[in-house]
């Protein structure tokens, strides 16, 4: 028999317990579900000195390795992350030993990948360079902006680009290592683990990680906001640029100029978003026929909701539903 397949996970000063300790966990239900019958993983979890580190919740995690040593020790690298939160926001920690070794070891490993802002530490050591990735949604503009040769993208669960892997916020860990489990033994055994594990069976990397109100913090007597939720509560009526900008008894420029400097966004794409979301939700949740999911997410004419899965998601709705329900 193979023998198994070793997964290394990075830890440091401040490291998200979860991102360490979910997809750990995850590796470790496969072996025991798998049974003697298959390698199965062993997972080992390494820091710079070898020493053990005090996580983000005060937890202290005990290391089995030294980076150094981990080196010729790994099949799968896994970085984790952690952020710093700010009274303007959150930012990603970055760690400049494990930076330094990432440069070296990156390139060594058969598959590589990052939980939550741990994308922001492969990318400093330029292993994302040239590819499209995901982190948590709320650090990856500052993924965007302090790496222009990655291609960021916010929405999904998880994303693969080759043998490097990139996930989003904290528990998508879970559900990429269920994607390798996948990859590395089928998904009888990942389904198998989810069930053991009572976790969402499965979330395929194309799933949203966040919904379209949350994706901007929310400011309390903020015009535009208050226009947010009605619009969520009113997808299926008129809303158009002029007649939201009526609504606050502004000008279209005005309003358009004023929404954008808000949500980063345009009136028409945010509209857009909130209505997709809720078709996914409506596909997702119910047997409403295709029609009733255009009506209700105001998206019109199953024609409309075809060019809009399209365009936003790269599948039709058909399709989505079999994949997510």
């Amino acid at each position: 028999m193979l023998p198994p397949h070793r997964v290394v996970i990075t830890a440091f000063p401040g490291v998200e317990l979860l991102d360490v300790t979910g997809p750990a966990e995850v590796f470790s239900v496969a072996t025991r579900v798998g049974g003697s019958s298959r390698p199965g993983y062993t997972v080992r979890i390494a820091t710079a000195d070898g020493g053990p580190v005090t996580t983000s919740s005060g937890l202290r995690l005990i290391a089995d390795l030294t980076l150094d040593e981990a080196l010729d020790q790994m099949d799968t690298l896994l970085v984790s992350g952690a952020v710093a939160v700010r009274d303007d926001g959150v930012e990603p920690i970055l760690d400049d030993e494990l930076t330094a070794w990432l440069r070296d070891a990156g390139p060594q490993t058969t598959r590589v990948g990052s939980i939550c802002a741990g994308a922001h530490l492969l990318a400093a050591a330029g292993l994302l360079d040239g590819l499209t990735a995901t982190t948590h949604w709320l650090t990856a503009p500052q993924l965007a902006a302090a790496h222009p040769r990655v291609t960021v993208d916010p929405d999904p669960i998880f994303i693969r680009a080759g043998r490097v892997w990139t996930c989003a916020g904290i528990t998508a860990g879970m559900d990429m290592a269920l994607a390798m489990v996948t990859e590395d033994h089928g998904p009888d055994l990942a389904l198998a683990t989810a069930r053991m594990m009572v976790m969402y069976v499965k979330r395929p990397g194309g799933q949203s990680q966040f919904s379209v109100p949350l994706a901007v913090p929310a400011a309390a007597g903020d015009r535009i906001d208050d226009l947010r939720l009605w619009i969520g509560e009113h997808l299926a009526d008129d809303l158009s640029a002029e007649a939201l900008a009526a609504r606050l008894h502004l000008s279209v420029r005005h309003f358009n100029r004023l929404f954008r400097r808000r949500t980063q966004t345009t009136p028409a794409a945010y509209v857009e978003a909130a209505r997709l979301e809720a078709a996914r939700r409506l596909l997702q949740e119910s047997d409403r026929p295709l029609t009733e999911v255009a009506a209700a997410s105001g998206l019109g004419s199953v024609e409309s909701l075809h060019r809009s899965f399209r365009r936003r998601l790269g599948t039709t709705p058909a399709e989505y539903r079999r994949r997510f329900r």
